[in-house]
């Protein structure tokens, strides 16, 4: 029942950092704290200068409200309308930050139409179904292709990279790093702290 109500999102953000130092108490395993998500997007953003952040899987909105004061846009696709109505309604005091509910590959296209200039993507392997559950695993490579094929050389990370198992038809990190630098050879992937990062080439 406290997931159907408006504070549920705050009483997530409480945990965060218990639950940050519960992982560094822990040895740091594989599954990264949001605190440490949050981080990584803050410093990417900061290190190549990216004042847009594209999120697909808006869930509760925690990406959003964390970010909110070091963006000038934010754009967040959420695919269940619940918890996109919730988001935009949650959301709707700040001017530079859009809800989108839909499907991504078609949502994207229009939000990439948008982009002036290089952004910060921030993708959610859970909205792909890849931990515990069984998704569309068409969805990875059609959102890569959109993106790395636009003009601006954009910055991507993807959450939860542990999900990339190669069961199943699903691809694994390995294929993800192939696909992405020999189809695009500017472009370098590394993982660490389970979030993929795909960067510019040094």
């Amino acid at each position: 029942m406290l997931k159907r109500t408006p504070v549920y999102g705050v009483y997530k953000a409480l945990g965060h950092h218990p639950d940050y130092w519960y992982w560094i108490l822990r040895g740091r395993p594989t599954r990264s704290p949001h605190l440490l998500k949050q981080k990584t997007v803050r410093e990417y953003g900061e290190k190549y200068g990216l004042k847009t952040l594209i999120e697909t899987g808006t869930y509760y909105g925690e990406m959003v409200a964390a970010m909110r004061i070091h963006f000038d846009h934010i754009y967040s696709i959420e695919y269940v309308a619940e918890l996109a109505e919730r988001a935009a309604k949650k959301f709707a005091r700040y001017p530079h930050i859009r809800i989108f509910c839909g499907d991504s590959r078609i949502v994207l296209l229009d939000i990439l139409a948008l982009l002036k200039e290089p952004a910060l993507f921030w993708l959610d392997a859970g909205y792909y179904g890849w931990v515990g559950m069984q998704g569309d695993q068409q969805r990875l490579s059609a959102e890569l292709e959109m993106i790395l094929s636009h003009p601006h050389p954009h910055i991507i990370l993807l959450d939860d990279a542990r999900g990339l198992t190669g069961q199943n038809g699903i691809p694994s990190v390995a294929e993800v790093k192939s696909y992405v630098e020999s189809k695009f050879p500017q472009r370098q992937v590394d993982v660490e702290f389970d979030i993929l990062r795909i960067t510019r080439r040094a």
